[in-house]
């Protein structure tokens, strides 16, 4: 191969207009002779069948290794059998460091013939470096796999309040540089596919799943497809593997796939600056926010109900929200988290967890014992905070928490909320000197979810003429 992998790999997907990577995974129960010859017999027709509509190929190592020797050069074979163009992604997620991990990559792309490799990555970035070291060659870097039991170590929460798998992926985003290095994220879990996206928002991504393990296709695209159409690979084995016509199958896969991602990439452009889609769907999907008949604290009906506390019990879509707060408020002045409780508090935990800013909160009742604190912390006098909270309306609530903070000695001149419902918040908070930042404004979720069919056209309209009349007075 002359062209960098994905050079490479971006032309083939351009040619064939088609993200379905074929897996060649010559299991014994697939085979109609159960030794080498069957392996190389049974993946040569899947080849010469699929070619048409495949932008890569991958063959798994395991299957071929299984036979020996005789498997190994079964193996040289079939990848030499792969048609000029279409490249190949050896799956043997090797993992060593020094010299082994440069006899790994010998074996992968000098004797095999492989384009780009797996590899399991958890030795550290040196197990990483020799198996890069050519740019006409890639790696795909095991970062959420789609296995059940992946949750065991890749979502355990450091002491950032990140998951491993995240840090990781950011740590691949800042170290390959040298453009020849992808992900591999399980299209079973598209809140972590999204979340991995976030971090990394240029890298190719891996992501098995979709086909005989479920994954459900469009929540994947929506999650981990790049606004220009590419970035994603769906590889698909078995269910093309086990088909009586697999030029069909695979035909009608790459044609599904270019359905859905003609329709995310219309949803993506549509969206413009619009940001965090991903934890759009995710607060609908969890119950945050609802729609119905409900009575608010007001006395009011409200077509719709928006309760953030819930975020306490969903670790993973937390750590998403925080990552959202922290871009939001990333350009800020403040020495100071300050959430208002009770919902903030553990938004604000998530936020100091991960940006390392301390936190304080003021009280919704002053100490009568102790200290008599009416704000929790540590603090100093004249020291700059932002407010942390989980919504805002017309923005009055939030003079009460403003007023004790300053009461503190604490210099207040920004607020960050999740959601602005949009019902004045903006002006009245900055007629008292303050500025307010929003992730998301409630009118810009429902314009997102009624573009994507999540919420019906029938309830936006709904929502949306409620919000007009409380703007009008009409439901005071």
């Amino acid at each position: 191969m002359s062209k960098p992998f994905f050079k490479q790999l971006e032309e083939r997907v351009l040619s064939v207009n088609s993200l379905l990577c074929v897996g060649l995974d010559p299991h014994p129960g697939f085979l109609s002779q159960n030794n080498a010859a069957g392996a190389r017999d049974f993946c040569f027709r899947i080849i010469e069948e699929t070619a048409e509509v495949a932008c890569a190929f991958k063959p798994n190592s395991a299957f071929f290794e299984a036979f020996g020797a005789d498997g190994i050069k079964v193996l040289g074979d079939v990848i030499r059998a792969v048609p000029d163009g279409i490249p190949v992604i050896l799956d043997a997620k090797r993992g060593d460091i020094a010299s082994t991990a440069m006899a790994y990559a010998k074996a992968a792309f000098q004797v095999l013939g492989a384009d780009a490799l797996t590899i399991n990555p958890y030795l550290g970035w040196d197990s990483v470096e020799p198996m890069i070291a050519s740019p006409q060659h890639a790696c795909f870097l095991l970062c959420k796999t789609s296995n059940p039991g992946s949750d065991d170590f890749q979502n355990q929460i450091l002491e950032s309040g990140e998951p491993l798998y995240i840090h990781f992926a950011r740590h691949v985003a800042e170290k390959g540089t040298a453009g020849n290095v992808g992900l591999v994220v399980g299209a079973t879990d598209p809140e972590a596919l999204a979340a991995v996206r976030e971090v990394a928002p240029d890298l190719w991504i891996l992501a098995p799943g979709v086909g005989s393990q479920g994954g459900d296709l469009e929540q994947a695209l929506r999650a981990g497809l790049r606004a220009d159409g590419m970035g994603m690979l769906l590889p698909v084995s078995r269910s093309i593997a086990q088909a009586d016509d697999r030029k069909t199958v695979a035909t009608t896969y790459r044609d599904q796939i270019n359905e859905v991602r003609d329709k995310v990439i219309a949803l993506k452009s549509e969206e413009g600056v619009f940001q965090n889609a991903h934890l759009a769907d995710y607060l609908l999907q969890v119950g945050c926010v609802k729609f119905g008949n409900f009575t608010l604290k007001s006395g009011l009906n409200s077509p719709i109900y928006i309760d953030l506390r819930l975020l306490a019990s969903y670790p993973k879509l937390l750590s998403i929200v925080a990552s959202a707060y922290r871009s939001l408020i990333s350009d800020l002045a403040f020495e100071r988290l300050a959430a208002i409780p009770y919902a903030a508090l553990p938004i604000g935990t998530a936020i100091s967890l991960q940006s390392g800013v301390p936190m304080i909160y003021p009280r919704k009742e002053t100490k009568k014992y102790g200290t008599k604190s009416s704000v929790e912390g540590q603090f100093e006098p004249g020291a700059k905070v932002i407010v942390i909270d989980d919504l805002v309306s017309s923005g009055e609530s939030k003079f009460e928490a403003i007023a004790q903070l300053e009461a503190a000695d604490l210099k207040v001149l920004d607020i960050a909320v999740l959601v602005d419902r949009e019902g004045g918040a903006v002006e009245t908070l900055a007629d008292a000197g303050y500025k307010l930042h929003s992730v998301f404004k409630l009118s810009e979720l429902l314009d997102y979810w009624e573009r994507t069919g999540t919420v019906t056209k029938e309830r936006v309209q709904e929502v949306r003429g409620y919000l007009n009349r409380l703007k009008n007075g009409e439901n005071q």
